[in-house]
């Protein structure tokens, strides 16, 4: 089994590390356009007598070198600083995202492809249309990062332990991501019985704003260790073929009323990726929040001319 990363900056490194760590494949390349990538695969290796983990991980600037992958996590492309919005990404990373796409075609075409780059739905709508790949194949890695913040803002609020809390978070990864107040729950109850309006509506938007928060105090760069754990988590899903519902960006044909764009969902995932997308029983005012949310990533999908 050989899992590839395209993009080896503190995203793309520590996911592949997280990966190497659980020692369930048995290859794992890094590809950059810097040679940095190359040690940081040595680094990595030097730690498997330690960890310990049979893994053999290889950084590479050759694109040819992701060929025979099964699952491919990219994360390429210019990260947030301070004061920008992930939409402020889209005409520059549009364009690296592009070119990947042609790689990925022209060297791992039967591959699962994990889209981590932001404007994080338009990226996956934009690489699913220039790569040729099955919808099914080529998931956005959003709503878990999303829903885990969430649900770490909640066991903090409550003082409970974030295992107890169970929560989904769906829309687009950015301000108009849609938290699910309605089927939260905290070790088997809603949250709506546990705090009131104003308690939720606040951790919800802390929720959507918790990736500019990490930025202003990182000042050089952005989240990586939660999106890291987030891409381990569906690629542990999808290589384990447990069909696990996830929250994901996938490709819409009418769930939700959703149409030709891929949006925040929940799915399950599975050995061919996306297993099935699951339509859920929302309140009038988180369909509606969805809808919204689906407009917005809309305008950025015209923008760019798709």
């Amino acid at each position: 089994m050989k899992v590839s990363f395209i993009g080896a900056g503190q995203v793309g490194a520590t996911a592949a590390y997280m990966l190497a760590s659980k020692d369930v494949v048995s290859e794992i390349v890094m590809v950059d356009i810097d040679d940095a990538v190359i040690g940081k695969a040595l680094d990595m290796m030097c730690c498997s007598p330690l960890v310990p983990f049979e893994s053999v991980i290889t950084g590479s600037t050759d694109y040819s070198s992701i060929a025979d992958s099964s699952l491919i996590v990219i994360t390429a492309g210019l990260a947030r600083k301070q004061g920008m919005t992930r939409e402020d990404l889209l005409a520059k990373n549009s364009a690296i995202m592009s070119s990947i796409a042609s790689s990925v075609k022209e060297h791992a075409p039967d591959a699962i492809c994990i889209i981590v780059t932001n404007p994080l739905d338009v990226m996956t709508y934009l690489f699913l249309k220039k790569s040729g790949l099955a919808k099914q194949r080529v998931i956005g890695m959003a709503g878990v990062l999303d829903s885990a913040r969430l649900r770490n803002f909640i066991a903090a609020e409550l003082k409970v332990s974030p295992a107890k809390v169970e929560g989904m978070v769906m829309g687009a990864h950015g301000d108009s991501m849609v938290p699910l107040p309605e089927l939260t729950l905290v070790d088997g109850k809603p949250i709506t019985s546990l705090l009131d309006a104003d308690a939720i509506a606040r951790l919800v938007e802390r929720t959507a704003k918790c990736g500019g928060e990490v930025v202003k105090y990182l000042k050089t760069g952005s989240a990586y260790y939660s999106p890291a754990a987030s891409i381990i988590e569906m690629v542990t899903a999808i290589l384990s073929d447990s069909s696990k519902m996830l929250p994901c960006s996938v490709f819409v044909s009418g769930e939700y009323g959703l149409f030709e764009m891929c949006m925040g969902l929940p799915v399950k995932l599975g050995k061919n990726g996306v297993a099935e997308i699951v339509e859920l029983d929302l309140s009038a005012e988180s369909s509606a929040l969805l809808k919204a949310s689906a407009e917005v990533t809309r305008a950025n999908i015209v923008e760019l001319g798709l």
